[in-house]
């Protein structure tokens, strides 16, 4: 080859590479944001949204609102509590059918739902992020064991079962059945799947292991799977989170 093929090959090469660098680092700072899609709104502006919904607020033991429920009134108590973790797209309240289906049932006696509201999403001040979310839902399972001592289940919608899980996992005692609605085994696989020609298993910053948070809890777990879904990938609820499941003999797929 000669000279001038040599150096220019070599400054091509240089920076294609010089491109997949920037690149990688632009998404590495920008993962969050290609992440989480959280729409905002005024604390008001939500009190209306809910109220539209037939909806008010879910507060914690301080007073601040950390998620949404229905509007009750004379309603019989609900037998178990429902807790509603969304995915990664809009705010809480975007996922009011969950109440409107789950509390239509026995006329109401069998389920309560909440929507829990993630951090820096809707009007909930705060980070967005795995910790921030995790300290969150916490939080949120100590108010409700605090307010009384009915079965709490939680229900993970995408990325919200990341939250679900990780929940069960460090608060197995407190959780008495898991429901994961289009789940995924571990969010770096999705990013593998999708970004395959960058790092992103030394990348990603939030890792929401659902397969190790699986392993510390013995309760019951469910899965329903989208058949054709092209973002989270069927094969991932299908084959793992099933798997695990019918080993501990605690869950089923849908």
């Amino acid at each position: 080859m000669r000279p001038a093929m040599k150096s220019k090959l070599f400054r091509t090469l240089r920076s294609v590479a010089v491109i997949y660098v920037v690149f990688t680092v632009l998404v590495g700072a920008l993962q969050r944001y290609l992440i989480y899609h959280p729409f905002h709104e005024s604390e008001s502006g939500m009190i209306e949204r809910a109220r539209e919904r037939r909806c008010e607020a879910w507060h914690d033991a301080s007073g601040a609102i950390i998620g949404w429920k229905s509007a009750r009134n004379a309603a019989p108590v609900a037998a178990n509590r429902l807790v509603v973790f969304d995915g990664n797209t809009g705010y809480a309240l975007h996922r009011a059918h969950y109440i409107k289906g789950f509390e239509a049932l026995d006329d109401g006696r069998t389920w309560e739902v909440l929507l829990f509201e993630y951090p820096g999403y809707g009007a909930r001040p705060g980070k967005i992020g795995e910790q921030p979310f995790i300290d969150a839902g916490i939080k949120a399972l100590d108010s409700l064991g605090a307010a009384d001592a009915r079965p709490i289940y939680l229900l993970g919608e995408s990325l919200g079962s990341g939250l679900a899980c990780a929940l069960a996992g460090r608060e197995p005692q407190r959780v008495a059945g898991v429901f994961l609605v289009t789940p995924y085994a571990r969010l770096v696989d999705v990013a593998a799947h999708h970004y395959g020609f960058l790092p992103v298993r030394w990348m990603l910053r939030d890792s929401w292991d659902n397969v190790a948070a699986l392993r510390r809890y013995s309760g019951p777990v469910a899965t329903m799977i989208a058949g054709e879904d092209e973002v989270v990938t069927a094969a991932q609820g299908r084959v793992r989170l099933c798997d695990k499941s019918r080993a501990s003999g605690a869950g089923y797929g849908i």
